[in-house]
């Protein structure tokens, strides 16, 4: 029935089944110890490699093939603009959130920190960038007061301070989850527009992106317990930032079918936010707490899956 239905409808069921994984990569948390670093990092570097491979056979691929029919030796051009335009738009996305909030601290180091630590140092710039020589402000928490001090502002309260760490980390994913959802309305609104825009290319995209989700669940779900906020709330948090994706994939799927000729921009917008997400964001993540070496094989695996689904099935 979903390989006959329109491409709306295909959108829809595919990006939902994203959301619903994005759900039990954040399930995860009622079954582990908070503090399992190792299992989030082999499943961010598995998540890595999937979306490598996906943004290429899945997105750049098709969208290549499409520019060639009217541009020939040229079709790299709308190729390289969409694809670099991807890459800025969550570049952009990453450098506006920040200055929404008080610290540029990693938030996932923020929240994964005990409840107990009575001092926590990070430089605070004016631009977010850390320099060397610039003076260190302290975040002083009273064991037995329980307010914030950051610098000489105003005390904070602790729990205000924890919902603010909690809001910019579901911010920021969430805000991943669009580029995301949108590749899914993307792909499967492209059904038929060209050799490689095949039904089997989309749905291998749509799970593609769906076993990346499992560890992004996983990585705003585990943080929170690890900050001591309890399971079941911090699994609907996790589950919260994949929401977006069933909205971002109708818009895509939409956009595609309305305006066909920004087909091959928009393919390769998608390339290249899930690329930028991969190499700024996953990939150091993934290598923060010493499991680099296997967070990288963990990725090759990845991307060989990815590949062979794609391959194979496509």
């Amino acid at each position: 029935m979903i390989h006959d239905g329109s491409p709306i409808l295909q959108a829809l069921v595919a990006s939902l089944f994203t959301w619903g994984v994005t759900a039990l990569g954040a399930a995860v948390v009622f079954f582990l110890p908070p503090h399992s670093k190792k299992l989030l990092d082999v499943s961010l570097g598995f998540a890595a490699g999937v979306m490598t491979a996906a943004s290429f056979w899945s997105l750049l691929a098709p969208a290549i093939e499409i520019s060639e029919h009217s541009l020939h030796a040229l079709a790299f051009i709308p190729v390289s603009i969409g694809f670099a335009s991807g890459a800025a738009f969550v570049h952009l996305a990453d450098r506006i959130m920040p200055s929404c909030v008080f610290s540029d601290m990693s938030v996932v180091e923020l929240l994964a920190e005990d409840r107990s630590t009575t001092k926590i140092q990070f430089i605070a710039t004016s631009d977010g960038k850390e320099k060397a020589g610039e003076e260190k402000s302290v975040l002083e928490v009273d064991e037995e007061d329980p307010t914030v001090r950051y610098g000489n502002a105003p005390p904070h309260s602790s729990t205000a301070l924890s919902w603010r760490r909690i809001l910019l980390l579901i911010i920021a994913v969430t805000v991943h989850n669009i580029p995301e959802g949108l590749a899914v309305g993307v792909a499967f609104g492209s059904i038929g527009k060209a050799t490689k825009a095949t039904f089997e290319s989309a749905f291998n995209l749509a799970l593609g992106i769906g076993l990346q989700n499992f560890p992004e669940g996983l990585a705003v779900s585990l943080p929170l317990a690890a900050f001591g906020h309890p399971k079941l709330k911090s699994f609907l948090y996790g589950q919260l930032s994949g929401m977006v994706e069933p909205v971002a994939a109708l818009l895509g799927a939409a956009a595609v079918i309305l305006m066909e000729p920004v087909l091959p921009y928009a393919l390769s917008f998608a390339a290249g936010a899930m690329i930028y997400v991969v190499v700024d964001d996953i990939i150091p993540e993934a290598q923060r707490n010493g499991n680099g070496k296997i967070a990288s094989i963990s990725a090759i695996v990845g991307f060989i899956i990815m590949m062979s689904l794609d391959v194979g099935l496509g």
